[in-house]
């Protein structure tokens, strides 16, 4: 697919509080009409989840840590902090995002836990209908509806915009199989347009402005896929064998050892924080995860300023020997070294820096 010569983003910031059972679409084409625009062929709206979950009506009740565990797949990674602790999640709705996208910032004048959207490309597909249908436009017509949230990404600092959910829009440009400027094959390029569309529509909407939503104007014509069958957002999310960031690397070492992220083992352990802690506290984790699963072994610890020593005890030699394996795979865990002092039948002590 080729660019075109010019993208447009306009903000449409006479969309007022979305509540419950409101006409979306209607309030979308208003903010359009009070801004001397309406919409057209070759358009695509971004709308961000959070007004699509207030006409829903999609709030929680009870706790947000409820509506977080309620609206989780797997926990991918949990870390602790004066609040609580957060978790990544694969969520619901699809994408791996903290907390599972459950989001109490922005919500309106209630304070209301929102939720994300369980079909964020039915709602899109749905919400872009009624579009389609109020402005006049035959619904085969290249119009795009992409609802935007907001998350991190493995490796890079800050927050983005990307596509929750998508309909009327390709959402990968696939480019393998073709070749570069230059002649080269591309073997692994493919372009996540509907993620680069929702990145741009952020640029004028902001997150602290009140602005819901931004048209788009401009995106190439092949770029827009009418076709109720065409992949939605979803799809672009990594599963199975492609994802290879499917558990954090502390809870994979923490799994291997039996106490999977977010399970009852896990908090009775103690989870990491965010924050710098002291030795002893990270490495009574330490101890914690080489105990468990290992009933007839224990453990003496004494912690000095920069140093550990711990001394793990069993009377069965094999226990021992497990007992060993797992403070070093544990000590990994908290990003410590576990290095084996000395050693008798029954006892080995370890020395944790």
């Amino acid at each position: 697919m080729t660019s075109g010569a010019a993208v447009e983003v306009h903000a449409l910031a006479g969309v007022p509080e979305v509540v419950a059972g409101d006409d979306l679409a209607g309030l979308l084409l208003a903010a359009l009409a009070a801004a001397g625009r309406r919409l057209e062929d070759g358009d695509c709206l971004v709308v961000s989840s959070k007004v699509v979950s207030k006409a829903r009506g999609l709030t929680w009740d009870g706790e947000r840590a409820g509506a977080v565990d309620a609206h989780t797949r797997r926990v991918v990674a949990e870390r602790g902090s004066a609040s609580g602790v957060t978790r990544v999640v694969e969520s619901v709705s699809g994408p791996v995002m903290a907390a599972a996208g459950v989001d109490a910032s922005n919500t309106g004048p209630s304070g209301a836990v929102l939720l994300l959207p369980e079909d964020p490309d039915a709602e899109a597909a749905g919400l872009r209908a009624a579009l389609l249908a109020a402005a006049g436009l035959d619904p085969g017509s290249r119009c795009g509806v992409v609802l935007s949230d907001t998350a991190g990404r493995p490796w890079r600092a800050g927050l983005t915009d990307f596509a929750l959910g998508a309909a009327g829009l390709v959402v990968l440009d696939d480019l393998r199989g073709g070749v570069d400027h230059d002649g080269r094959p591309l073997a692994v390029t493919a372009r996540a347009v509907a993620d680069e569309v929702a990145a741009a529509a952020d640029l004028v909407k902001g997150k602290a402005d009140g602005v819901p939503a931004a048209l788009v104007r401009g995106l190439p014509a092949e770029w827009f896929a009418p076709s109720p069958a065409a992949a939605g957002a979803r799809s672009l999310v990594r599963t199975g064998a492609g994802d290879w960031f499917a558990t954090g690397h502390v809870e994979a070492l923490r799994a291997a050892l039996g106490v999977a992220p977010g399970s009852a083992e896990s908090a009775a352990v103690g989870i990491r924080s965010v924050a710098p802690e002291p030795l002893a506290e990270r490495v009574a984790r330490v101890v914690a995860l080489a105990l468990h699963d290992v009933e007839d072994g224990s453990a003496d610890v004494s912690v000095g300023a920069d140093a550990a020593e711990v001394v793990l005890a069993a009377e069965d030699p094999y226990d021992l020997g497990r007992l060993v394996v797992r403070a070093e795979v544990a000590a990994a865990s908290e990003d410590l070294v576990a290095e084996l002092a000395s050693r008798t039948p029954t006892s080995a002590t370890l020395r944790l820096t």
